[in-house]
């Protein structure tokens, strides 16, 4: 008898992996409302509002490298991306419950500057901190995340609900947190080579605290609001510009079309881009991490949003048939590809 052919899960990816481990799952609670697929689940617990339940995790090593993160930054972070998902909900954070797995290098006072920047995040979202649990690491630091939130029953916002013809909106500027995480990388191999050589930073403010102490855009739900917008669809920013446009347009059974010209990126973003001798927009499209809002609206609401400072519109939702396209500035019309970070890959 032939040996049973084993599948590795770097050949499915992270997404590959998750539709293929939750396919067969079944909800069975009445006040289950959507469960995996989303950026978090949606539960139903009251007449007016949905809660919101995310969860992410955070590795030493594979998502974050201790030679240039302070504890206080990764502590910051580690809720932000959490805060994040309720915002690409279109909701609001609530409560936060944190686990860690420590190992023995970790001081007492290191894992105080960690709960510090925790704390910061909760005190700025006006988040409360109730909870967790830690236990032992074999291996570096282990952080566990879990966020709940709410959104009222009529504003809730989904990655499938894009029609053909709804504009496809961001918020922001892009490429700002993975151009910073060049920088670190390579300010680290200086150092690796030669101790006594000093970071070279300066001016490079801004890119650094896009990789280092994100924000969530939850400012920008509260301006939606306030003009009486409820996206289409919507996401968050975390493995790149093209990978959740992608998202939204398989969910919502659409195609899209980006033009490459109304990416919005920062000056610093675009000057360190080029000495590296990497084009802006293609950072943009596929650096991620940077935890600002994708967003679909119909084309009535436009009038509503173009004077809100920070919205950038990019494109727009077409036909599935048309497929998924990036418009060049010289408009030639490409396949738009993910070419964004993945953990679960080579």
């Amino acid at each position: 008898m032939g040996e049973t052919k084993l599948t590795s899960i770097a050949e499915l990816g992270e997404f590959g992996l998750i539709d293929h481990l939750t396919k067969d799952i079944k909800l069975t609670q009445k006040s289950t409302v959507t469960g995996v697929g989303d950026d978090a689940a949606v539960l139903n617990y009251s007449n007016e509002k949905y809660t919101l339940l995310s969860n992410d995790l955070l590795i030493e090593g594979v998502h974050f490298d201790m030679s240039y993160t302070p504890l206080m930054h990764l502590g910051y972070k580690s809720a932000i991306v959490n805060f994040s998902d309720m915002a690409a909900m279109n909701g609001i954070p609530l409560q936060i419950v944190v686990g860690l797995g420590i190992s023995s290098k970790y001081t007492l006072e290191a894992l105080d500057e960690f709960y510090a920047g925790i704390k910061k995040a909760c005190d700025r979202y006006h988040v409360d901190f109730v909870g967790g649990d830690t236990s032992s690491s074999l291996h570096g630091l282990f952080i566990s995340v879990t966020v709940t939130g709410e959104v009222a029953k009529d504003k809730i916002t989904y990655r499938k609900g894009a029609k053909p013809g709804d504009i496809l909106c961001v918020t922001g500027d892009l490429g700002g947190a993975y151009i910073g995480l060049l920088l670190l990388e390579r300010e680290k191999k200086v150092f690796q080579a030669n101790p006594d050589m000093q970071p070279e930073m300066a001016g490079k403010e801004y890119i650094l605290e896009r990789q280092l102490k994100p924000e969530a855009r939850i400012d920008m739900v509260e301006k939606l609001n306030e003009k009486g917008v409820v996206p289409t669809a919507m996401m968050d920013i975390s493995d790149g510009l093209a990978s959740e446009a992608l998202h939204i347009a398989k969910s919502s059974g659409t195609g899209v079309a980006i033009y490459e010209e109304r990416i919005p990126i920062d000056q610093n973003t675009f000057d360190t881009a080029r000495e590296f001798k990497l084009i802006p927009s293609l950072a943009a499209l596929n650096g991620g991490e940077d935890y600002e809002l994708l967003f679909t609206i119909a084309q009535k609401d436009y009038e509503k949003i173009k004077e809100i400072p920070g919205i950038s519109v990019i494109g727009y939702m077409t036909e599935e048939a048309e497929g998924n396209r990036l418009i060049t500035p010289d408009n030639q019309s490409v396949e738009l590809k993910a070419q964004g970070w993945d953990a679960l890959k080579k």
